[in-house]
């Protein structure tokens, strides 16, 4: 199933995409696209039932309708660094023994085609396409690669947008530069896992004003997503609705020769995660 979220921001209400491309309202089944939504199999399996039966939801005008995040009330978002072959390449960094984490503030997600800001005093705003999973079922201590697979509801596409000079040049934490207002957009939709038959064999692409700047595939993670679900879950509890950024192949702006063509107001970025959604943002200054 292809779950999103429609309407103003703060005032999205859930839907889904059919097979058709008919867009559905879900909100006389379900209160909202959350953890508690994916944590029950029943009341998943209405909605798949209801999306089967044209004359149950009606179609929504998707003319001109704002698509927000596909996941509300999101608990945390952990983000694993430097988790593809290439990336680590291009930045010069020694592979990691583990994954590398930070974190991102629920408040950094903004929907798919919303304004990214740039923020003030930054020279250095960076763009990274990633695979996002999201948790369905409470993770602790899992013990393998495969049981922890059983634990993601879905997958979407985010970016997550990074400022180089916050994150590494003013000390301290990674977090300074990836939790500025707007930084990881999500969506379109969020992919139920059932349909995501291997999360290991996904193109990843980015274009900055029309130019292709990342091409690249999940199959070059060093960490794939059942090891990153596991080794998270021996440090910290994760639960229905939490989001894993699983990390960017090469590209960003970071690796690339001097002057490095980090993003200003008015570029517009690009991204997919290949079968799960496109995204689109124009830049401004915050």
């Amino acid at each position: 199933m292809k779950l999103l979220r429609v309407g103003t921001a703060g005032s999205e209400r859930p839907a889904l995409l059919d097979r058709n491309g008919t867009l559905r309202d879900l909100s006389g089944l379900v209160t909202d696209i959350d953890g508690e939504l994916l944590a029950d199999a029943s009341a998943l399996a209405r909605v798949r039932e209801a999306a089967q039966t044209p004359d149950v939801l009606p179609p929504l005008d998707a003319n001109g309708l704002r698509i927000g995040p596909p996941v509300g009330r999101i608990g945390k978002i952990v983000c694993i660094g430097l988790n593809y072959h290439d990336h680590a390449a291009e930045t010069g960094a020694a592979i990691p023994d583990e994954p590398i984490l930070f974190f991102k503030a629920p408040d950094t997600v903004v929907g798919p085609e919303d304004t990214v800001l740039v923020p003030r005093g930054s020279r250095k705003t960076d763009w990274e396409v990633e695979l996002a999973v999201v948790i369905g079922r409470t993770a602790r201590y899992l013990d393998t690669a495969e049981q922890a697979i059983g634990h993601v509801a879905g997958y979407a596409t985010a970016h997550d947008v990074s400022e180089r000079e916050f994150q590494i040049e003013r000390g301290g934490t990674w977090d300074k530069g990836k939790n500025c207002e707007t930084f990881n957009p999500l969506g379109p939709w969020l992919v139920t896992a059932d349909e995501v038959p291997d999360p290991q064999a996904l193109p990843l692409r980015l274009w900055v004003n029309g130019e292709l700047k990342q091409d690249g595939t999940t199959a070059d993670q060093i960490f794939p997503v059942g090891e990153v679900v596991r080794y998270l879950s021996h440090f910290m509890t994760l639960y229905p609705g939490d989001i894993i950024n699983t990390g960017t192949p090469a590209g960003v702006a970071m690796g690339r020769p001097e002057p490095k063509p980090y993003l200003r107001a008015g570029d517009v970025v690009e991204l997919e995660v290949e079968g799960l959604g496109r995204q689109r943002q124009e830049l401004k200054d915050a």
